[in-house]
């Protein structure tokens, strides 16, 4: 099949993850359309809007002339500009797709996509963590996945030195409770040797790296989890993360697995009750990191994610 994802922005780099372990992975050809660049994470690009010059938009309307599938992220649809073009005149004979990502506009106001969904007769959607099921019934779950036996998300031990260090990498502070972590860690590093490394704004691959040198890594407390998790447990480090019971039990039922590696932290309590324990004790921390990567080549794995995707894909009409 030929499939264009089509994005505003990368979303937290899920279309190029996407984009690259469907081209490694199987026989489909994926390409990548965005038209913004947020932030400085310098996800890979392929025809980013910005960028193309004569050629590369002839050479994007001859890809969405030829797809056979549309797949849009976040809040893009057939309409949303694309330099010149737009994907609407080229609907015809496409299996269309909506992938939501707990965009801000989407989480506050579901019932408009799903009215727009109803009233376009869309029925083939997805989401990415098992929150976002509630805000579009009907979706089917496609969590997102990491290259885990890339270089950046494998462990790389640490020589120990006495201290312990805590990730954080938030996109955005207000949605990461990453006041929180901060107060949290104001109070602990005046009696544990607790380093915290606030992971703001950088390259990713600048981030992956700072993480890989972390000994724990904190995601958020909202209920469901971010890419920072998953980054973190292919790494091998133990990933906090306030995991609520809708979250908990749909990863169960969607893995088919009883145990999940993370760390639950709901509260600042919790939250600095889970550090002190995991600070003080280095063999636990080794454990839960050991069954976190365990977890993530044998469960959540970029194979088994991609083939569920390809399945979707099939199921399109």
């Amino acid at each position: 099949m030929r499939i264009v994802m089509i994005a505003e922005n990368d979303p937290a780099g899920v279309g190029s993850l996407l984009r690259s372990a469907l081209t490694r992975h199987t026989d489909h050809v994926c390409r990548l359309v965005t038209t913004q660049t947020r932030y400085t994470h310098n996800w890979e690009k392929d025809l980013h809007v910005p960028l193309l010059d004569a050629a590369g938009l002839d050479e994007l309307a001859t890809v969405l002339e030829t797809a056979d599938v549309f797949h849009f992220h976040m809040l893009a649809d057939e309409h949303m500009p694309l330099g010149p073009l737009t994907a609407a005149p080229f609907m015809a004979k496409k299996a269309i797709v909506h992938h939501h990502h707990g965009h801000h506009v989407f989480r506050a106001h579901p019932e408009i996509f799903q009215k727009k969904y109803r009233d376009l007769g869309r029925k083939n959607l997805l989401v990415c963590t098992p929150d976002l099921l509630l805000k579009l019934p009907g979706a089917r779950l496609q969590p997102n996945l990491v290259p885990q036996n890339a270089p950046l998300y494998l462990p790389r031990p640490r020589t120990p030195d006495g201290r312990v260090r805590l990730g954080h990498s938030p996109t955005r502070k207000d949605l990461k409770n990453t006041d929180e972590l901060v107060a949290v860690h104001a109070r602990l590093a005046k009696e544990l040797p607790l380093d915290l490394d606030l992971i703001d704004d950088v390259p990713h691959v600048e981030c992956l790296a700072r993480k890989q040198a972390c000994d724990i890594v904190f995601d958020h407390m909202q209920g469901y989890y971010g890419m920072s998790s998953l980054e973190a447990l292919s790494q091998g480090a133990p990933a906090i993360a306030g995991l609520d019971d809708w979250n908990t039990a749909t990863i169960r039922e969607y893995f088919g697995v009883d145990e999940l590696p993370w760390v639950a932290a709901r509260t600042a309590g919790e939250l600095e009750a889970r550090l002190r324990e995991l600070v003080a004790d280095p063999d636990e921390r080794n454990r839960i990191g050991r069954a976190s990567r365990t977890f993530m080549e044998t469960v959540w794995s970029e194979e088994r994610l991609t083939a569920a995707l390809c399945d979707f894909y099939a199921s399109l009409r």
